[in-house]
């Protein structure tokens, strides 16, 4: 058995980033983190886009989560070896999305903001899945 004295040099870790670059370096991976980017700035402004923006607790929660949504997939790209958990975070976001004008507290929720942060927390859970999704696949280089 070798011993290494630093991870970083362990062949193993090698790999992993190797695999991690050539994932995120396809434009499949690109068009996810840029469609979740756009999903982010679109759940944060959603208020005053779709017209909620006196619901507070709505529209306060979907600028949070809107910009943590960003935070979490906007860095998948550049780091994904560093960053691929924080994918699963943005699923996380996606649900709470969907369910949040029935949970948050406060005014009646309009049928404007139900439609909009549904769907919007739909495709957000799906982009979240399909970036942690990723790290799984295999490219068609890595196939023996």
């Amino acid at each position: 058995m070798t011993t290494h004295p630093n991870i970083e040099h362990h062949p193993d870790l090698a790999e992993m980033r190797t695999r991690f670059e050539r994932v995120t370096s396809t434009p499949a991976a690109q068009a996810v983190e840029a469609l979740a980017l756009i999903t982010g700035l679109y759940l944060a402004a959603s208020p005053w886009i779709a017209g909620f923006s006196g619901q507070t607790p709505l529209a306060v929660n979907n600028l949070i989560a809107g910009l943590a949504f960003c935070l979490c997939m906007g860095g998948t790209g550049s780091a994904y070896e560093r960053t691929h958990a924080m994918a699963w975070t943005a699923v996380v976001l996606g649900a709470w999305t969907i369910v949040a004008p029935w949970v948050i507290a406060g005014e009646m929720s309009t049928t404007r903001a139900v439609v909009s942060n549904v769907i919007t927390g739909i495709v957000a859970l799906c982009l979240g899945l399909a970036m942690a999704g990723m790290a799984g696949r295999k490219t068609r280089d890595s196939r023996a």
